[in-house]
């Protein structure tokens, strides 16, 4: 068993790094056709737009591992098949359950890289090509959401980051630098019954450390409550009373759970997001009461993406079973193809439903793998009996 084990492990590896390949090769071609008409921006030149694809390939890489390893071990396994290898392992009593088992020990390593890759080197160099990207054009980075800038919510707690929640807080940011600048900065800080109390406008911000921003050139408007009044008479006499203050301040220090981690969250792709990123800022949307449902839809994805492996894979097993007159090789090679762009699309697919649906995160992302993998079980059924 331990001889088919290297076997099994050594032309499914060469295989599945060689589709893998084929599929950077032909992204890699889109994506720099696509760079080069940004050439010429600013300081941005093709020595760039290399290294901005280059950097995109890992965040590929997490993408294509699951239909990679589907076609190269459905071509393993028709190749074993032509040549009656397999057949020969069946003789020589390798039952169906033993040969999913090499499978499922070989795919435990896609799946550990698939994890790394998608926890900690696709979300950095997705985010280090984004800021080499803007440094070289010298642009800032705008919000994709508004014309007005980027927004968030905050907690106005009693203590900075502790205590009591004293209001809540909206941040207006209209810019941000590669550096991690913040330009054009506006605060407005509500009471708990959700009464303005505070407009603060900033030139720039800069973040500290330790949850603090520091607010340079700031003119902060402030607005006193006052309780409303029954009586006619009174109220007249207190709309006379001067109710607005405003003061210049060269600096502000302001306490804040908004960090430029959630600012850069903000910006990204929640697909390419790493784990620990889409917990925290799932966190802060929930402690802010705003709706968490994309954000936690990508989170249950980005958990569940690399057992996908196991399901593509336990696909690719019946193939070893399946004897067809013309075609061959070829032909499970392109229904390995359409099995793997539909997994894609299915995956995509329900990700979209999912959220305009209101289903529940863990279902919507586990749905498109649940279904593959029924389908791999039933086909596997099938073969055995026939």
């Amino acid at each position: 068993m331990k001889v088919l084990q290297r076997y099994f492990a050594v032309e499914i590896m060469q295989a599945v790094f060689f589709v893998l390949l084929a599929f950077l090769a032909l992204f890699t071609f889109f994506d720099l056709a696509g760079e080069v008409q940004s050439v010429g921006q600013g300081g941005y030149r093709l020595q760039h737009a290399f290294l901005y694809v280059f950097m995109g390939l890992p965040a590929y890489i997490y993408q294509l591992m699951p239909i990679s390893a589907l076609i190269g071990t459905i071509y393993v396994l028709a190749k074993f098949a032509v040549r009656s290898e397999f057949t020969i392992m069946r003789v020589a009593s390798l039952s169906t359950w033993q040969a999913a088992w090499i499978l499922a020990k070989i795919g435990a390593v896609f799946a550990i890289l698939t994890f790394l890759l998608g926890e900690f080197v696709a979300p950095e160099a997705a985010k280090m090509a984004e800021r080499s990207k803007l440094r070289a054009q010298g642009t800032t980075a705008m919000s994709p959401q508004f014309r007005s800038g980027l927004w968030a919510k905050d907690m106005i707690k009693e203590h900075g980051l502790t205590g009591k929640v004293m209001g809540s807080r909206f941040l207006n940011v209209k810019e941000t630098r590669p550096d991690g600048q913040l330009q054009e900065v506006k605060l407005y800080d509500f009471d708990k019954d959700f009464r303005l109390t505070t407009v603060t406008a900033a030139n720039t911000g800069h973040y500290l450390g330790a949850n603090t921003w520091r607010l340079s050139q700031v003119s902060e408007t402030r607005f006193a409550i006052i309780d409303h009044v029954s009586h006619i008479n009174q109220e007249s006499t207190l709309s006379n009373q001067s109710t607005v203050t405003t003061v210049q301040l060269a600096h502000k220090d302001v306490v804040s759970e908004i960090t430029p981690e959630i600012l850069s969250i903000l910006f990204a792709d929640p697909d390419r997001m790493s784990v620990y990123d889409l917990a925290t800022y799932t966190k802060h949307l929930t402690d802010n009461k705003q709706d968490t449902a994309r954000y936690e839809i990508a989170l249950w994805k980005k958990m569940t993406y690399p057992f996908a492996i196991f399901v593509m894979m336990a696909l690719a097993l019946p193939f070893a079973y399946l004897h067809f007159r013309t075609g061959g090789v070829s032909l499970k090679i392109f229904i390995g193809v359409i099995l793997g762009v539909s997994f894609a699309l299915l995956n995509s697919l329900f990700s979209h439903l999912g959220l305009l649906n209101t289903w529940p995160a863990w279902a919507t992302a586990l749905a498109p793998s649940a279904l593959f993998l029924l389908f791999a079980m039933s086909a596997l059924y099938w073969v055995e009996r026939h």
